[in-house]
Order: C-alpha cells, then sequence, then structure tokens
C-alpha cells in the first residue's frame, strides 16, 4: 500500500489552497454564514471553471476523469478554509450515486449540469425520527400511472433551499425488511408541492427542512431499481462519511497551526506561553490527533476508491475517531487562545463550531461504533 500522493495531487493541493486564501477570506465566510444562500455564485462559478465540480466524473459527461482521493484532497482544503459552499451536497451526495448507479441518459443529464456548475444538488434522507436507519424512512411514495407521488417531510438537507434537484429517499413499499421498499427518486427541487425552510444551526451550514405535499415525480426518475435503493444509501453515507472526515482534517490542521503560532506570540510572564510545558503537551496531543485522522481516513478512501475489503469498517473507524479528534483539537484550541478564541470575531471560533457540527454529520461516534461493532461480528 502507498498512501504518497502523486505529483498531480501535491499541485491540486496547492492549487485548491492558494485559491481558498485567495477567494474565500474568513470575513467572507461571515458575511456568506449570515446570508439567505449561505454560499458565492461568484466562487462557485469559478470553481466549476477550474473543473472541481466535474473532477471526479468521466470526461464524457464534462469531468475531468478524476479520482475518488483526488476529490479527497479539495474536501481537505475545503474544510481547512472553511469554504461555504454546496460542493459536498451537490458532488459526493448528488453526483456520485447518480455516476454509480444511474441510466446513461440520467447520466448525461444530470453529471454535465453539475460538472457545468449548472446544477447544486442535495440528497434528502434524514426524517424526523433523527436516524439514518432504514427503519427511519417513512416518507411515502405511492404509484399514480407514469409517476410516483411522495408526501412526507425531510430534516436536515444539506443546502436544499439552494439545490435544483434533490435525491429523495422514500418509502415505495413495506418489505419484508426496513431494508426493504426504499427507493430513491431524482426531485426537481422547485416542484409543485414543496415547502423548503432553513434551521438553525450551531454551524451555520445550510441544513433546511424540507416539506413533500402529494409532489409528482415520473417513474423515469427512479436511481437504480425500485425497491433496492437503500443499497445506494448505504454507498453515499460511506462517501459522504469520507469526505466529511477530510474537511474536518483540513479544520483541525488549521486549528493546530492557530494555536500552535499563538502560542510563539503570546507573552505571559515575560515568556511565550508555548514555553509552558502544558502548553507543549496541549500541541503534541493535537498534532497527534490530526496525524491519526489523517492516517486512518485517507486509508479508508483508498480501500474505498479501489473497491477492496473493509473500506466500510475503515470508514466508520476514521468517522468515529475525527468526530471525537476534532472537537478535542478545537477545544484545546479555544483554552490556548483563551475568551478570545470562542468568539465570534476570532477565527479559532468559526472552526470551533464547525467541529460540533461535523460531529453528527452522515453519522455521529455512536452510529459509526456501532457500523464497527456489526463490521467485526459483534
Amino acid at each position: 500500500m502507498n498512501l504518497d500522493f502523486t505529483e498531480e495531487q501535491d499541485m491540486l493541493r496547492t492549487m485548491a489552497k492558494d485559491f481558498l486564501q485567495k477567494e474565500c477570506p474568513k470575513t467572507l465566510v461571515r458575511e456568506l454564514e449570515e446570508s439567505d444562500q449561505g454560499y458565492s455564485p461568484d466562487i462557485w462559478k469559478k470553481m466549476a471553471e477550474l473543473g472541481w465540480l466535474g473532477l471526479i466524473f468521466p470526461e464524457k459527461y464534462g469531468g475531468g476523469d478524476g479520482g475518488f482521493l483526488d476529490l479527497m484532497v479539495i474536501m481537505e482544503e475545503i474544510g481547512r478554509n472553511i469554504l461555504p459552499s454546496p460542493f459536498l451536497s451537490t458532488v459526493v451526495l448528488g453526483g456520485l450515486p447518480i455516476l454509480a448507479n444511474g441510466t446513461e441518459e440520467q447520466k448525461q443529464e444530470y453529471l454535465s449540469k453539475i460538472s457545468n456548475g449548472e446544477m447544486i444538488a442535495t440528497l434528502a434522507l434524514t426524517e424526523p425520527s433523527g436516524t439514518l436507519k432504514a427503519t427511519s424512512v417513512t416518507l411515502k411514495a405511492t404509484a399514480d400511472g407514469d409517476s410516483y407521488v411522495l408526501d412526507g417531510t425531510k430534516l436536515f438537507v444539506s443546502d436544499a433551499n439552494i439545490a435544483n434537484m434533490m435525491l429523495v429517499v422514500t418509502r415505495t413499499q413495506p418489505g419484508t425488511t426496513p431494508e426493504q421498499g426504499i427507493t430513491v427518486f431524482m426531485v426537481d427541487a422547485k416542484s409543485p408541492g414543496i415547502s423548503c425552510s432553513v434551521i438553525p444551526t450551531i454551524g451555520m451550514e445550510n441544513l433546511c427542512e424540507v416539506v413533500f405535499e402529494k409532489v409528482k415525480v415520473p417513474k423515469a426518475n427512479i436511481l437504480g431499481q425500485l425497491d433496492q435503493g437503500w443499497s445506494i444509501v448505504e454507498q453515499i453515507m460511506v462517501q459522504a462519511a469520507l469526505a466529511k472526515c477530510m474537511e474536518m482534517i483540513g479544520g483541525a490542521q488549521a486549528a493546530l497551526d492557530m494555536a500552535h503560532t499563538y502560542s510563539q506570540e503570546r507573552i505571559q510572564y515575560k515568556k511565550p506561553i508555548g514555553s509552558f510545558q502544558v502548553i507543549q503537551f496541549y500541541l503534541a496531543n493535537m498534532w497527534m490527533d490530526v496525524e491519526a485522522s489523517r492516517n486512518i481516513s485517507y486509508e479508508a478512501a483508498w480501500r474505498v476508491a479501489e473497491g477492496l475489503p473493509e473500506g466500510r469498517k475503515m470508514t466508520a473507524a476514521a468517522k468515529a475517531y475525527a468526530n471525537e479528534a476534532y472537537k478535542r483539537i478545537s477545544e484545546r484550541g479555544v483554552q490556548i487562545h483563551g475568551g478570545i478564541g470562542i468568539t465570534r470575531d476570532h477565527d479559532m471560533g468559526l472552526y470551533y463550531r464547525r467541529a460540533k457540527a461535523a460531529d453528527v454529520a452522515f453519522g455521529d461516534t455512536d452510529y459509526w461504533q456501532d457500523v464497527m461493532a456489526k463490521e467485526i461480528g459483534m
């Protein structure tokens, strides 16, 4: 196993880092957090021009023929700089499932629009029960001629307020098991009968409540097979969890760098606070958390990309560990900075809030520990 980055990936990382530092300073991050859209259409257009949105899609769909690890490199830099954008929602939650499970006609229609920045997509999975298990899927899709009619509510739908298309996980049959009878539909987000409202959260990300009232969707918009959609959901969860891991690792690295710099600059008792053993131990533990998270997450991403065994188990370990590591790192960063570190005006506060929000995104620690237990035969 060789986890060294290729020369192209190193160049991609440098380009992404430079672009984000220039185009999205923290002042803009704060502005976008409080805006109605929650992202910059201008930056989105530039990302499309750079080829980020189609990076992982084949050239025939307007993409760049990149690999899953290339996408992870971009996600780490997005997390390092904090870019409020529907990138993860569109490419990972929307695009990758269509690439893996869509018909040729669906791929031609949707992936090309994602690649050129014309379409923002997302996944509508979670319901009021709040769990990520098949038993929680109750939104009904009822057959009606050449269409299905959707009725129900989805919660915590990323970027639904700005999306053009949603992959909606529905219940089409009762099923002998909770996993049976689930179907994924590609739904026009502006269809009659859909209402959307943004939910206030600590991370100030675009998480929405979406209500479906007699929403008609053509049968041709089924993704994959009727009543067999849960395998698609499981695939999405693994890829999304890894993408979120990379975002967290980038944020954790930024928090560590800020804390290290501050420890050299802040003078107390006529010495830099970094000269005190307790601060040194804080920073040492923060560094170990960053490196451990990065190593296990990239190995998991490599296994998933290559279709190797234990990809799901490694993903579970990566997300469970990164959840706790990012919180520890950002909390220590706040402690090193003192009271100012938790304020909205200080950059450390931005990472602290995102660490809290990322903990529950695409599965909290308990969820992935449960997955690990099952994967090891418990």
